[in-house]
């Protein structure tokens, strides 16, 4: 009657919708300032000044049709000019109409997995990754395979990655700052990547295609650098959202660029225009695309991320428990002291402590923690984390 398919994908949520679900629910039963809820990475920062002024310059002119109607299918014009003109600070030159105006990063990421997708393809991504990937790349027909990374960092191991490319790879994913470990690949990890797959294409004889994805790239700390990865391989896709460094998760508006670097790329956005139209995205939203084109370059204050990042590993460290330094984006990777990711996501519930279990990540034994969080509720759930820890330290 209806697609197995879909219908699993429809009455499961993913982990961490669940957990959201939850943490409502137990909300309206013992108030939600007594739930500590890490589950989501929805930013808690204020967009900056510059959204809701462009909104209401824009909302307030006289031609409706201009600002809530169509735009072209790619996207506005002066927007992707925007976009495109962003990229000058990495000494590239790009053409708007390798610009593609998309609903988010998600849709991004979908897109290009289904313009690239031919029969027998497969994609790979590191491990941890962003959950949906594989939902994305089986919903373009392919198979999402896994590479480990080196345990404990969690960078890019070479020669994990050696091993499992074959003749059948199309692309590899690629998420740095990363969701969920909020580890930032190394330029020494990054350029031993691409010389992997520069030295495959030629033994395949065919393109492998470095889909980047990057919404967390300007949320990075300690002065660390993401770099340009069009500078590094010229087989790059980027896929890109404005929902974190602008606060605007719930508007949906990111773009895809793809570089004219690539052999045959006209071919490769005319698919991606193609995959767009099928998948019913008409266009990105108006308003929004017109919002960018103000305030491409802004970001939200990214210091309160920086902040409440020390102040959450600082103290877990301190009681005993086991993370990875996060050197961007908004979420910590914390071991669980008896290896297992679900006790420990069962046994920080009756301390109202809400943490995401490792196992949907591709890794196994470890909690991830967004701490996109007002600074005060991290600090009121302290005493929860610290008590959490005993209760492992009093069965010894």
């Amino acid at each position: 009657m209806v697609s197995s398919y879909m219908y699993g994908l429809g009455s499961r949520r993913s982990v961490i919708r669940e957990i959201f679900e939850y943490a409502k629910v137990r909300g309206a039963e013992i108030g939600p300032e007594n739930v500590f809820d890490f589950s989501i990475g929805n930013p808690n920062v204020p967009a900056p000044d510059c959204v809701r002024e462009a909104i209401m310059e824009l909302i307030s002119e006289e031609d409706s049709t201009r600002i809530h109607g169509y735009t072209s299918a790619q996207g506005d014009l002066e927007t992707r000019r925007v976009v495109a003109g962003s990229y000058k600070k990495h000494g590239l030159e790009i053409s708007p109409d390798c610009i593609y105006m998309t609903v988010g990063a998600a849709a991004s990421v979908t897109i290009t997995a289904s313009a690239l997708y031919e029969e027998g393809d497969e994609f790979l991504t590191f491990a941890p990754y962003f959950t949906e990937y594989a939902v994305f790349v089986r919903t373009a027909g392919a198979e999402l395979k896994v590479v480990p990374t080196t345990e404990g960092t969690f960078q890019i191991d070479p020669e994990a990655l050696r091993e499992r490319i074959s003749a059948h790879t199309k692309g590899i994913i690629i998420n740095s700052p990363n969701n969920p470990s909020g580890v930032v690949y190394s330029e020494e990890s990054l350029h031993a990547m691409c010389a992997i797959l520069e030295e495959k294409q030629k033994e395949f004889g065919h393109p492998i295609f470095l889909i980047s994805d990057e919404p967390y790239r300007e949320i990075v700390f300690d002065g660390k650098k993401v770099p340009c990865l069009l500078n590094y391989y010229d087989n790059t896709i980027i896929c890109y959202s404005y929902s974190k460094a602008l606060s605007l998760p719930g508007e949906r508006i990111g773009y895809i660029l793809v570089s004219e670097k690539i052999d045959g790329w006209r071919e490769i956005y005319a698919a991606v225009c193609g995959a767009g139209r099928a998948l019913g995205y008409v266009c990105a939203p108006s308003l929004m695309q017109k919002v960018i084109a103000k305030c491409e370059g802004s970001t939200s204050d990214i210091s309160v991320y920086e902040r409440n990042r020390d102040l959450l590993y600082n103290a877990l460290v301190s009681y005993g428990f086991e993370c990875v330094h996060p050197d961007g984006a908004f979420y910590l990777f914390m071991k669980s002291p008896s290896g297992d990711a679900y006790e420990l996501y069962e046994r920080a519930k009756k301390y109202e402590l809400l943490l995401v279990p490792s196992d949907d990540f591709g890794v196994k034994g470890y909690v991830r923690i967004a701490y996109c969080v007002k600074t005060e509720t991290i600090e009121k759930a302290l005493p929860s984390f610290r008590k959490l820890m005993e209760s492992y330290k009093e069965e010894k």
